[in-house]
């Protein structure tokens, strides 16, 4: 298994709701995928950054569905 920890920055107008909201967006679309074991979702409003932790079954997983610039 990889782990593979994602962030980015969000806009300082978004709200806490909002963010909520488009990580429920999409969820049923990381729920089908099948090299997924696993997905949590990040929320800083401090710095206002998301992002994901996801647990794959294998490097190449990781590397097919966020791309080859994965490091």
């Amino acid at each position: 298994m990889i782990t593979e920890i994602v962030t980015f920055n969000l806009s300082a107008a978004l709200t806490r709701e909002q963010v909520a909201s488009a990580f429920r967006k999409s969820v049923e679309v990381w729920r089908q995928n099948p090299d997924l074991v696993r997905k949590y979702y990040l929320y800083d409003p401090v710095k206002k950054q998301g992002g994901g932790v996801y647990l794959w079954r294998r490097l190449d997983d990781a590397k097919r569905w966020h791309g080859e610039g994965y490091q």
